[in-house]
């Protein structure tokens, strides 16, 4: 499962006033327009779609504990593995990158990602 974990546990409710939809067309389309955030601060999710050959929707799931934070899919929207869902992961972590310089990606198995934490 794709995932990308954090060093740091985030602030979901500050992170979702950070937020800006994101729409990106090339070289795929990969949409996330907004986030909700449980009301004990401890999940997000974030709608997503992405489209290239396949047109999948499905959430991209962030949750946070003592001592870190981890995006992934959501379990019930088992979208395909596509290089496109991968995208759309590390375009959300990027995003936190970008919002808090002193947090590291600490794990991930997406390419993308471990792009952008070098960044």
């Amino acid at each position: 499962m794709p995932h990308v974990v954090f060093d740091k546990k985030i602030d979901l409710l500050d992170f979702s006033k950070k937020f800006t939809p994101i729409f990106q067309k090339k070289p795929f389309l990969v949409r996330i327009p907004t986030i909700f955030v449980d009301k004990d601060n401890l999940t997000a999710l974030l709608p997503a779609i992405a489209i290239s050959e396949l047109h999948q929707k499905y959430f991209i799931e962030i949750s946070t504990k003592k001592s870190k934070t981890t995006i992934r899919l959501y379990p019930s929207t088992d979208p395909k593995k596509t290089e496109e869902v991968k995208e759309s992961l590390a375009l959300v972590a990027k995003q936190i990158l970008d919002n808090y310089n002193d947090y590291k990606i600490i794990q991930t198995n997406i390419p993308q990602a471990t792009l952008i934490s070098q960044a």
